[in-house]
């Protein structure tokens, strides 16, 4: 098949640090190409590529301290696909709904990942404008705000089988927390579930600039206590060493997570995760056997000491099972040949 990805602009594929949207399309774009299809992939030009890449600029727009108007790059760039959406047999979308308005208007088939929260009732107008618009969700939580959406499939993220392993030599020794400090990710209870654990907390989390007051005025304050040590934005040629460190993952999120990437990055490592049962939790972790779902501070601080009980080699071996790069884009292949049979069916209809 001849398939396109329309990444986000904001980030290179995949990203130099943090991006979890765009690690997601660099993994399953590689694995397409190892499935043997033509693939090309619009992103930033500092973007690494198995596919063919169309540059849509010339970097990250994110490092690109020249670009003021974010938005005014990817609107050209939908232009740009939008002139060649012939040349393919299907178009896959990772730019939420900018996409909608040019899209359903041409014939070639596509469909849209949304990545992010949809529990925003003034965004959901604009989704009853395009009700014929294929969307996946990743996960089905994601889903509950917008019930009467076009859901073409539920795929869960994965990554390849081989990025992260974990490390033997490691022994664990304290409790780690990764990704982003913003106040839905509640570090400040990561934080508290360390003191109390008595273990110390590593913290590799990025500070987005529309956090940084967050940041400085209630987390920079507590980050001086002494278990806790902020290691920062990694890579993730680093985190399967931080992980594998780690006693256990602490997830103790305040919102309806869609997916969660780090659980199975935790996951891969044989590292069990710690979670609070919001969004995407439950269908990720299996409680009591990849980690522990629990409800509050004083119950996470309590399964610290149950985590020996789950061994990280099935907890390594669960993340094969289900979180493969691999699985997911065999998921998204089958997706995209439902989708280009049932636009040939209509036209056919139609005839």
């Amino acid at each position: 098949m001849r398939i396109a990805q329309i990444a986000p602009l904001t980030e290179s594929v995949p990203p130099k640090l943090y991006g979890g949207t765009e690690r997601i399309v660099s993994f399953l774009t590689d694995e397409l190409v190892g499935l043997g299809h033509e693939v090309t992939l619009f992103a930033s030009g500092d973007s690494v590529t198995s596919a063919k890449l169309e540059a849509m600029c010339p970097r990250a727009l994110r490092l690109d301290s020249g670009i003021r108007d974010h938005l005014a790059p990817q609107i050209l760039a939908l232009e740009q696909v939008f002139r060649r959406s012939a040349d393919f047999d299907v178009l896959h979308f990772h730019v939420d709904y900018l996409s909608f308005p040019l899209f359903s208007r041409q014939a070639t088939p596509f469909l849209t990942t949304l990545h992010g929260r949809l529990d925003m009732p003034e965004i959901w107008p604009l989704y009853e404008a395009f009700p014929g618009v294929p969307l996946v969700s990743i996960s089905d939580a994601q889903r509950v705000p917008m019930p009467r959406a076009k859901w073409a499939a539920t795929i869960h993220h994965g990554i390849p089988e081989n990025l992260l392993t974990p490390l033997p030599a490691a022994g664990p020794s304290y409790l780690a927390f990764l990704g982003r400090i913003a106040p839905e990710k509640r570090v400040d209870r990561a934080i508290e579930i360390a003191r109390r654990s008595g273990l110390p907390l590593k913290i590799a989390a990025k500070v987005d600039r529309v956090d940084r007051e967050y940041f400085d005025e209630q987390i920079r304050p507590i980050l001086a206590d002494a278990h806790v040590e902020f290691v920062g934005e990694i890579g993730d040629h680093e985190k399967a060493e931080f992980l594998s460190g780690a006693h256990a993952l602490l997830f103790p999120i305040d919102w309806p997570e869609p997916f969660g990437l780090v659980m199975i990055e935790a996951m891969a490592c044989g590292v069990p995760t710690i979670a609070f049962g919001s969004g995407s939790v439950p269908e990720v972790i299996e409680d009591g056997r990849t980690g522990f779902i629990v409800a509050d501070v004083a119950a996470a601080a309590e399964a610290v000491g149950r985590i020996p009980s789950l061994p990280r080699d099935a907890v390594r071996r669960r993340f094969e099972e289900r979180f493969t790069a691999r699985r997911m884009a065999l998921d998204y292949e089958a997706l995209y040949r439902r989708l280009g049979r049932a636009v040939r069916m209509t036209a056919l209809a139609a005839e």
